[in-house]
């Protein structure tokens, strides 16, 4: 009771209030924005949350954060566009349900799952706060270590068919963040004698360049689309009647979120799909889902929401950050000395347990809100992407330069910008760089601090923590390298038939040419027989 109060004591100030407040409603708006998302918002607020409190600065970002995919879902149902990238499997039922005639339906119902599932994942983990406050100390630096080379590899393997590029770009982000003094000895590394380097290259300068400057050329160089949304008519709170009678499915999706969301570098795209899967599967009118089954939008909006605060607990309990949401966030810990990790499970449990309560209280907010704000809120899809791109562009310039006042800075990001938009446009991850960057640096210093008392290479694995991570990442490794080889047997057999079914093809073509072509030649021959006989009757 006394951990409660006073983690309710954290909370109610004006300025928390105010953020979370700002937080929510500006991260419905940023979601309802087609190409901007929650990691272009939270790029561009970085540097001004650095002059906050952290639990006033967290409250900002996990408003965004966690308020975004309600947004996201609005242009998903009403226009086919998904806001964020994680509500494009909203689209698949949601649409449909506009295109008959049914938008305040598949609203409604995209916002109650999206409640559900969010009130669901922070109860689950308020009451899982007192067993994490237990596991947390039995992890030292080698089971950190290990933990932040197993979200790595996670975050690899989880690229299907871009595993390779995703490590290359996960291990440029190790390298990136080894440039500048090293930490121990403070000799320079890779700085080749030029002064700006010498502290390094800043985790924001390059965030702001990967997501803000590179989604503002790809805005820029985008056309601007005339959208129609459709009218809605009636009340929006019909979906949480409807929800009521799918508990099953959103009891489900939502499990799935919250599992998915501790597991760094899976996320909502697993979730989301796990969930879809089993509710389709499970269901009694399959046929349904991708037509407006009401069944796969409650899978599909409970199981993302489920995530953010899933997703806070290996951000809290080891400071390994789950994607690159979470990374940005952990910058605001550094900024402000919070040492997250086990220590602050010991140390801080009420700071941890008010970051819950706000993403409790985050949740109603953003559902009252959207009940009775969405029709206005429409419009906000309109905006032309090409102003968009021009207000990215400047204010995540203004957000680099105020951070050290460096035009270098600029210069830098300008650089990364130019690297995602080129990343974008193939097609390729831009995530493995920010993970690279901040789990090599807690990899680098949590080696380096457990090293000291190892004399074997048993002795690194000695402890049943560090044990049982070193068998799950050979676990991980060896899944992957059999699913990798397994998928190009199936593409080698997939080739080899379409060769014998072409070169089949072919000879049964060339057989039945040949044929016509004796059968030409017969006839041929029996006109020029029956052209002679005649002749020679007439001679």
């Amino acid at each position: 009771m006394d951990l409660l109060l006073s983690s309710l004591h954290i909370l109610m100030r004006w300025d928390v209030v105010f953020a979370l407040l700002a937080g929510s409603v500006g991260g419905v708006l940023i979601g309802a924005i087609p190409g901007v998302g929650p990691a272009v918002a939270i790029a561009i607020l970085l540097p001004a949350t650095f002059s906050m409190d952290p639990i006033v600065g967290l409250t900002v970002l996990l408003g965004i954060y966690g308020s975004s995919m309600y947004g996201g879902a609005i242009p998903a149902i009403l226009i086919n566009t998904p806001g964020t990238a994680v509500n494009a499997l909203t689209t698949y039922d949601g649409y449909p349900m506009t295109a008959r005639g049914e938008p305040r339906r598949a609203l409604s119902l995209a916002y109650s799952s999206s409640f559900f599932g969010g009130i669901f994942s922070v109860l689950c983990l308020i009451l899982f706060a007192p067993v994490l406050a237990k596991v947390a100390p039995m992890f030292g630096s080698r089971e950190i270590f290990l933990a932040a080379l197993l979200g790595i590899i996670l975050v690899i393997v989880a690229h299907k068919g871009q595993s390779l590029i995703a490590g290359a770009l996960a291990a440029l982000g190790i390298f990136i963040q080894t440039i500048g003094m090293e930490p121990v000895k403070y000799t320079q590394r890779y700085t080749y004698d030029q002064p700006f380097l010498q502290s390094g290259v800043n985790l924001i300068v390059v965030v702001l360049g990967l997501f803000a400057l590179s989604q503002a050329f790809v805005l820029l160089t985008s056309e601007d689309e005339k959208i129609r949304t459709t009218k809605l008519r009636g009340g929006l709170f019909q979906g949480l009647r409807e929800l009521g009678r799918h508990p099953r499915v959103a009891t489900v999706s939502a499990s799935f979120g919250v599992l998915m969301g501790m597991i760094p570098g899976v996320g909502e795209f697993t979730a989301q799909f796990m969930s879809y899967t089993y509710a389709q599967r499970t269901s009694k009118r399959p046929e349904d889902f991708g037509h407006g089954s009401s069944e796969g939008l409650i899978a599909a909006e409970t199981s993302n929401n489920a995530v953010p605060a899933a997703a806070m607990v290996p951000l809290l309990a080891l400071g390994i950050p789950g994607e690159a949401l979470t990374a940005m966030m952990l910058s605001v810990f550094y900024v402000h000395n919070v040492v997250s990790g086990p220590g602050l499970f010991q140390n801080q449990m009420d700071f941890v347990v008010a970051l819950y309560i706000a993403l409790l209280v985050l949740n109603v907010l953003v559902l009252v809100f959207l009940l009775f704000a969405t029709r206005p809120l429409i419009q906000v899809v309109k905006i032309p992407n090409r102003f968009l791109g021009v207000c990215v562009l400047t204010l995540s310039f203004v957000g680099v330069y105020s951070l050290r006042n460096s035009a270098s800075d600029c210069m830098i990001a300008a650089g990364f910008g130019v690297l995602g938009y080129i990343l974008k446009r193939l097609d390729a991850p831009v995530v493995p760089i920010i993970l690279g960057m901040v789990l090599g640096n807690i990899m680098e210093v949590k080696l380096r601090a457990g090293m000291a008392r190892v004399k074997t290479p048993w002795d690194f694995i000695d402890r049943p923590i560090a044990f049982i991570l070193f068998i799950v990442i050979i676990i991980v490794l060896v899944s992957h390298v059999r699913r990798v080889w397994l998928d190009r047997r199936e593409l080698k057999e997939a080739e080899w038939q379409t060769k014998t079914r072409s070169t089949r093809f072919g000879g049964l073509l060339s057989r039945r040419k040949n044929s016509l072509l004796k059968a030409r030649g017969k006839t041929v021959r029996g006109r020029h027989s029956l052209s002679h006989r005649q002749s020679t009757d007439q001679n």
